[in-house]
């Protein structure tokens, strides 16, 4: 299938002042996220890792390094924990995915991590779940690729139903990955009901020819699935190598997604990031009737 890239257009979906009042956080919402982002550092899962934390605070503290950190010499405790992220403009957030790096934090200053394992899927290991094809057959929703990247990163900063609000989508993430979008760097994938309302979604970042998923959110149930779904399908479609989930979920695992070791991880993304990208705009190739028909296993 041929790519359809519009590089004439990459402009932001809304106008800066209007990104600037979609992402704003109210201190309210500052509020909650420091409370819970603690609440989640202090759970006995993770409040091992806290003194290594607190060590490369203060090491950068006496002596900031704005240099990306060597993702092989990521901590062991917390898992993953490579460095501080003092800068997030456009060419540093491309270098340090391209090295495999990805920021992260709830609260503090962000942090670089590079997880001893990664959640890749390879696209003929993609499993579609019986159910999903007939919701995808029903005709009820259809799916978009960077029409409203903006809406689509704030849905993803939003509460999830039974789970706490600690999120790290804050709004300096959403302006550095709005950048790389309207670089044509980052893409989104946008699932509309029949009232044209945006249903679910999701967005992340082309690396030469793989791409890593960044975060997904569903208002009508699952609304991401199927936008994830027809994701997938274009870029196995494209030629892409993988699909880079970071960290893996139940979710994920039941659709294919498999740990592999970070240095393999590596070795791939070395590779994938030497091919050539698909700078631009993104269209949908197929609707989603037509994705439910597909197996990946016969590619």
């Amino acid at each position: 299938m041929a790519f359809h890239a519009d590089r004439l257009t990459l402009h932001p979906t809304g106008s800066a002042s209007h990104r600037e009042a979609l992402f704003r956080e109210s201190p309210r919402d500052i509020a909650e996220r420091w409370a819970l982002g603690l609440a989640w550092a202090l759970m006995p899962a993770r409040i091992g890792g806290l003194p290594h934390l607190a060590r490369l605070c203060f090491d950068e503290l006496l002596a900031p390094d704005y240099a990306l950190p060597d993702p092989e010499r990521a901590l062991a405790n917390p898992p993953g924990l490579a460095g501080i992220a003092h800068d997030l403009s456009l060419p540093t957030l491309l270098a340090a995915h391209k090295r495999g790096l990805y920021p992260f934090a709830h609260v503090g200053p962000i942090k670089w991590w590079s997880p001893p394992a990664r959640s890749l899927l390879f696209f003929n290991e993609l499993h579609i779940a019986k159910r999903l094809r007939r919701q995808m057959r029903q005709g009820q929703y259809t799916v978009t690729f960077d029409r409203d990247f903006d809406a689509v990163i704030k849905a993803c900063s939003g509460a999830r139903t039974g789970r706490w609000h600690v999120t790290w989508i804050t709004p300096r993430i959403m302006h550095a990955y709005a950048a790389a979008y309207d670089a044509g760097h980052a893409h989104s994938f946008e699932v509309w009901n029949e009232k044209g309302e945006l249903a679910g979604g999701g967005y992340g970042v082309a690396v030469g020819n793989s791409f890593v998923t960044e975060s997904q959110f569903s208002a009508e149930p699952n609304t991401s699935k199927i936008g994830f779904t027809v994701l997938n399908y274009h870029l196995a479609q494209w030629g892409f190598a993988f699909n880079d989930g970071k960290m893996l979920t139940p979710t994920t695992r039941d659709m294919g997604f498999r740990e592999i070791p970070r240095w393999d991880y590596l070795a791939r993304l070395t590779q994938a990031g030497n091919q050539p990208g698909r700078v631009g705009r993104w269209q949908t190739e197929a609707d989603v009737a037509a994705v439910a028909d597909w197996q990946p296993l016969s590619n």
